[in-house]
Protein backbone atom coordinates (compact mmCIF):
# COMPACT_ATOMS: atom_id res chain seq x y z
CA UNK A 1 0.00 0.00 0.00
CA UNK A 2 1.47 3.21 -1.13
CA UNK A 3 -0.11 6.86 0.53
CA UNK A 4 0.79 9.97 -1.83
CA UNK A 5 0.42 13.40 -0.50
CA UNK A 6 1.45 16.18 -3.20
CA UNK A 7 1.99 20.12 -1.87
CA UNK A 8 3.81 22.79 -3.92
CA UNK A 9 0.73 24.17 -6.04
CA UNK A 10 -0.10 27.70 -6.50
CA UNK A 11 -0.82 30.87 -8.44
CA UNK A 12 1.99 32.08 -10.35
CA UNK A 13 3.28 34.80 -13.18
CA UNK A 14 3.49 33.31 -16.69
CA UNK A 15 7.36 32.31 -16.86
CA UNK A 16 7.40 31.47 -13.69
CA UNK A 17 8.81 28.59 -11.94
CA UNK A 18 7.15 26.19 -9.05
CA UNK A 19 8.10 22.79 -7.99
CA UNK A 20 5.53 20.17 -7.06
CA UNK A 21 6.61 17.64 -3.94
CA UNK A 22 4.83 14.51 -3.13
CA UNK A 23 5.25 12.68 -0.26
CA UNK A 24 4.85 8.80 0.11
CA UNK A 25 4.80 6.22 2.50
CA UNK A 26 4.97 2.87 2.40
CA UNK A 27 8.17 0.67 3.14
CA UNK A 28 8.50 -0.73 -0.58
CA UNK A 29 8.37 3.33 -2.53
CA UNK A 30 11.88 2.72 -3.51
CA UNK A 31 10.93 0.42 -6.08
CA UNK A 32 7.97 2.31 -7.29
CA UNK A 33 7.94 3.74 -10.62
CA UNK A 34 6.41 7.72 -9.41
CA UNK A 35 4.40 9.62 -12.13
CA UNK A 36 2.92 13.02 -12.45
CA UNK A 37 -0.42 13.73 -14.75
CA UNK A 38 -2.54 17.08 -14.80
CA UNK A 39 -6.09 17.10 -15.79
CA UNK A 40 -7.55 20.93 -16.64
CA UNK A 41 -11.00 21.24 -16.49
CA UNK A 42 -13.21 19.74 -19.27
CA UNK A 43 -9.99 17.81 -20.34
CA UNK A 44 -8.40 14.35 -20.02
CA UNK A 45 -5.99 13.54 -17.68
CA UNK A 46 -2.65 14.11 -19.33
CA UNK A 47 0.62 12.21 -18.87
CA UNK A 48 3.53 14.79 -17.72
CA UNK A 49 6.30 12.79 -16.43
CA UNK A 50 7.20 9.51 -14.37
CA UNK A 51 10.72 8.23 -12.86
CA UNK A 52 12.06 4.71 -12.28
CA UNK A 53 13.24 3.61 -8.95
CA UNK A 54 16.55 4.06 -10.54
CA UNK A 55 15.88 7.79 -11.38
CA UNK A 56 15.85 7.34 -14.96
CA UNK A 57 12.97 9.00 -16.39
CA UNK A 58 10.32 8.42 -18.67
CA UNK A 59 10.15 10.19 -22.30
CA UNK A 60 8.75 13.69 -21.40
CA UNK A 61 5.62 14.95 -23.43
CA UNK A 62 6.55 17.47 -25.79
CA UNK A 63 3.80 19.90 -23.98
CA UNK A 64 6.83 20.04 -20.80
CA UNK A 65 9.55 18.69 -22.67
CA UNK A 66 12.28 21.20 -21.60
CA UNK A 67 10.57 22.89 -19.19
CA UNK A 68 9.60 20.32 -16.41
CA UNK A 69 11.73 17.89 -14.94
CA UNK A 70 11.02 14.79 -12.30
CA UNK A 71 13.39 13.64 -9.42
CA UNK A 72 13.64 11.89 -6.64
CA UNK A 73 14.79 10.79 -3.31
CA UNK A 74 14.33 7.40 -2.36
CA UNK A 75 15.62 8.11 1.33
CA UNK A 76 13.19 11.00 1.61
CA UNK A 77 10.48 8.56 -0.05
CA UNK A 78 9.54 11.60 -1.87
CA UNK A 79 8.86 12.49 -5.67
CA UNK A 80 9.06 15.99 -7.20
CA UNK A 81 8.96 18.28 -10.42
CA UNK A 82 10.25 21.21 -11.17
CA UNK A 83 8.43 23.19 -13.51
CA UNK A 84 10.16 26.13 -15.30
CA UNK A 85 8.86 28.79 -17.87
CA UNK A 86 5.48 28.28 -16.77
CA UNK A 87 2.51 28.87 -19.42
CA UNK A 88 -1.18 29.69 -18.90
CA UNK A 89 -1.81 26.18 -20.50
CA UNK A 90 -0.10 24.22 -17.63
CA UNK A 91 -2.63 25.55 -15.49
CA UNK A 92 -4.18 22.21 -14.37
CA UNK A 93 -4.54 19.84 -11.16
CA UNK A 94 -1.60 17.88 -11.13
CA UNK A 95 -1.71 14.82 -9.21
CA UNK A 96 1.21 12.35 -8.04
CA UNK A 97 0.37 8.77 -8.88
CA UNK A 98 2.45 5.32 -8.28
CA UNK A 99 2.43 1.91 -10.03
CA UNK A 100 4.94 -1.30 -9.46
CA UNK A 101 7.55 -2.29 -11.90
CA UNK A 102 7.96 -0.31 -15.35
CA UNK A 103 6.89 3.13 -15.78
CA UNK A 104 3.88 4.17 -18.30
CA UNK A 105 2.51 7.52 -19.26
CA UNK A 106 -1.35 5.88 -19.17
CA UNK A 107 -2.84 7.00 -16.37
CA UNK A 108 -4.96 3.95 -15.80
CA UNK A 109 -1.89 1.42 -15.49
CA UNK A 110 -0.93 3.63 -12.02
CA UNK A 111 -2.57 2.32 -8.87
CA UNK A 112 -1.88 4.90 -6.49
CA UNK A 113 -2.64 8.35 -6.26
CA UNK A 114 -2.74 11.87 -4.66
CA UNK A 115 -5.25 13.92 -3.82
CA UNK A 116 -3.84 16.43 -6.73
CA UNK A 117 -2.47 19.81 -5.67
CA UNK A 118 -3.82 23.04 -8.06
CA UNK A 119 -1.57 24.88 -10.28
CA UNK A 120 -2.47 27.91 -11.56
CA UNK A 121 -0.64 30.64 -14.18
CA UNK A 122 -1.63 33.81 -15.49
CA UNK A 123 -0.75 35.20 -18.62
Amino acid sequence: QVQLVESGGGLVQAGGSLRLSCAASGRTFSRYVLGWFRQAPGKEREFVAAINWRGSSAPYPDSVKGRFTISRDNAKNTVYLQMNSLKPEDTAVYYCAARYSVYSSSWSEYDYWGQGTQVTVSS
